[in-house]
């Protein structure tokens, strides 16, 4: 007999599927779990079609999380399904559906589950981006289109919030991105070089995650060939799927000369793999052209390392206001110049030491408290839902 009644049925990626997005999901569910709520995942039995995703595989091969409830019930792409997906999640009685939304793609399977679901369960998004990196001319209609399916909007950095803000009359909150509890602990450097078979003297600079275009990885390259970086004991090590033509980076780091100093690891990492190459690394890459906020940033928080960043609104924003890395323009000469800033002892030192004290403010458990409050605060004005 199905249990009466979830606080929160939560729909998304969730195991079996792999990456940053599931992961923050499992998260989200537990915190709100020890808050007391009663929650639930609900996630695809297909997510993407082969032909829009570039990656090696969608699923991972890690166990699914224990203490969890998920189902795997939405067929993304096929709507002869979604009528038993929206009777599934009515069976579960939530008070409150959360529709997790990071690409317009899953604006069509989520807008009509929203409009069909029972006018009692209240209905919000939890937003990662807004505008796609990658931008098409129907992104906006989409968008449009979701909004118009769900009572309230919640995002994890206040440049999606402001985003938002264009197209969604209705409450919104801004959040932040939190640091995931389930991350492996800082390992002693000295240990994780030693199993990576890093060189001991060596500084490392680290660009991890997915690689794609908006990414700016090439300017990170070519900054390991300007001064005064050009002559320094610095390597830089790309860890992550390339989801473009690996070509492009393999080209440009011969043509540069540079195969001594650039290491490409194109591959997509297991959580004790993201564990050694952090605790190795010296100082996190992050050479973006476009970003509204990125789950990389809490992730150098939870390892310790300082972050060298795009003069971007959606990255410069928590390093400026934390004092945890440097600030940068993006091209070659100025990113070469704050890795050797950054690089420097008394700096690292500095900005590690903020960190630490900085790092409770993006936890789970304060994310969920400040969002269960609004969501809370929502419900009980008698005429916004």
């Amino acid at each position: 007999m199905v249990e009466k009644t979830l606080d929160y049925l939560i729909i998304g990626p969730a195991h079996p599927f792999r990456g940053g997005i599931a992961e923050t999901q499992h998260q989200f569910a537990e915190a709100l779990q020890k808050e007391g709520k009663k929650v639930a995942l609900v996630t695809f039995t297909k997510l993407y079609p082969k032909f829009l995703f570039p990656g090696k595989t969608q699923r991972t091969v890690e166990s699914a999380p224990d203490d969890l409830t998920i189902y795997s019930v939405i067929h993304a792409y096929n709507p002869l399904e979604w009528t038993k997906a929206v009777r599934f999640i009515q069976s579960r009685t939530p008070k409150v559906v959360v529709f997790r939304y990071y690409t317009p793609f899953l604006s069509f399977v989520y807008r009509w589950i929203g409009l069909r679901l029972s006018k009692s369960i209240k209905k919000i998004a939890l937003v990662d981006n807004w505008i796609p990196h990658e931008r098409r001319w129907i992104d906006r209609y989409l968008n449009r289109s979701f909004a118009k399916s769900i009572d309230v909007i919640s995002c994890l950095s206040p440049l999606v919030a402001k985003q938002v803000k264009l197209d969604f009359k209705g409450p919104l909150w801004e959040g932040f991105h939190p640091i995931n509890k389930n991350l492996l602990p800082l390992l002693e450097q000295k240990k994780a070089r030693k199993n990576l078979n890093w060189e001991a003297q060596t500084s490392y600079v680290l660009f991890f995650g997915l690689i794609r275009k908006y990414k700016g990885l090439e300017l990170l390259i070519q900054a390991f060939n300007q001064a005064p970086l050009l002559n320094k004991k610095v390597k830089l090590y790309v860890a992550g799927e390339c989801y473009e033509d690996p070509n492009k980076y393999i080209q440009l780091i011969d043509s540069l000369e540079l195969k001594d100093r650039v290491i490409l690891d194109f591959n997509f990492k297991t959580k004790e793999a993201i564990q050694h190459l952090f605790s190795a690394a010296d100082i996190v890459a992050q050479t973006y052209h476009t970003a509204t906020q990125s789950g990389v940033t809490p992730i150098a928080y939870h390892y310790q390392k300082p972050l060298l960043v795009s003069d971007i609104e959606g990255l410069r924003d928590p390093i400026i206001k934390d004092q945890t890395g440097v600030v940068v323009q993006k091209e070659p000469k100025s990113i070469a110049k704050g890795i050797v800033s950054l690089l420097g002892k008394k700096k690292q030192e500095t900005c590690i030491e903020q960190i630490k004290k900085t790092s409770l403010e993006y936890s789970w458990s304060t994310f969920v408290v400040q969002w269960d409050a609004f969501v809370s605060q929502i419900k009980n004005k008698a005429n916004t839902f």
